[in-house]
């Protein structure tokens, strides 16, 4: 079988992995994002699925804009594979590119569709208090994840599971799932479902202003986006006008109390290892975080650091 691979970030390398050590697969390329500055000092880094192709000497490709990229798809028409195998690319492919392989392009999503398409399915399903997300493979069509479906997997998202932990998670199962999709296709034994629009739902892409902490929120919301932000955008608030970064974060259960709204924000102590502080119903418990320009730390050591005093609280930035 011979494939093209389309993908960009961490969570894509195990896929692209897997395929090139199937004895039964030819990956004739691997076509990616280009390269962008990351980091404090912005330096232009490669994308993950891209250095992996390079240790195995593959080719690659970073068109800015694949589909409007004729070269590129006159080259991908005369390589004639069997599929494209896309997870997490980043780009929409148009009808022309979606007609090149045989069996077509199987596409990895990260949420059990139709729920959450879109591009941060992962995130949203753990923000929104989700106990159960999964894993869909599907034909890609023109539209975003509209495409009909293949195989679903099933998996619990946990109290405390942030987007980090749960990518890894879809990040292992997925190789698999694709590889039994693009053999079921091609001899016959699986018959792509189309979705029900109507149950449609979306996850659209985050931006730093969703990881602004508003205090009068819930501590179990709080604690979802903490989560479910992790590591981008992240979550974050303000204490004495330093912009504070919060890492890691409980809610305690037992502590519902209703409090006056100027509480909202108010450090009420160590408690846990962490430290407790009011929002809009009960108390959600610090962990870890970290100020600007320094490194993460327990919220233990920066409360003591600190020298937090009666009715010191964060407030929303």
């Amino acid at each position: 079988m011979k494939i093209i691979y389309l993908g960009t970030p961490e969570i894509a390398v195990p896929s692209l992995e897997y395929f090139i050590m199937k004895d039964d697969v030819e990956v004739q390329a691997v076509i990616t994002q280009p390269d962008k500055p990351a980091g404090r000092g912005h330096k232009v880094v490669p994308p993950p699925v891209k250095i992996m192709a390079k240790t195995k000497a593959i080719p690659v490709f970073q068109p800015k804009l694949i589909r409007k990229d004729e070269a590129l798809i006159n080259h991908l028409k005369e390589l004639k594979p069997d599929a494209f195998i896309m997870v997490a690319f980043g780009q929409i492919l148009s009808k022309e590119l979606l007609d090149i392989p045989r069996l077509g392009t199987i596409n990895l999503h990260s949420s059990l569709l139709p729920k959450y398409r879109g591009p941060n399915p992962i995130q949203w399903a753990i923000i929104n208090g989700d106990k159960v997300t999964g894993i869909t493979t599907m034909l890609s069509d023109v539209g975003v994840d509209t495409g009909p479906m293949l195989l679903k997997k099933e998996i619990e998202i946990t109290e405390n599971m942030d987007a980090c932990e749960l990518s890894d998670i879809m990040a292992h199962i997925g190789p698999e799932m694709l590889y039994q999709s693009m053999i079921s296709l091609d001899n016959g034994t699986i018959i792509p479902v189309p979705q029900n629009d109507t149950e449609a739902t979306y996850a659209p892409k985050l931006s730093k202003e969703d990881g602004k902490i508003n205090w009068s929120e819930s501590a179990e919301t709080i604690h979802n986006k903490v989560r479910g932000m992790k590591p981008w955008p992240s979550t974050c608030t303000s204490f004495k006008e330093v912009v504070i970064k919060i890492i890691e974060t409980q809610f305690d259960k037992e502590n519902k109390e209703k409090v006056n709204p100027e509480d909202f924000g108010k450090i009420i102590g160590i408690i846990n290892s962490g430290i407790g502080v009011i929002t809009g119903n009960g108390t959600v418990i610090i962990r870890k975080l970290q100020p600007a320009g320094k490194k993460a730390i327990d919220a233990a050591c920066w409360y003591n650091g600190a020298r937090i005093q009666k009715g010191d609280k964060f407030e929303q930035l």
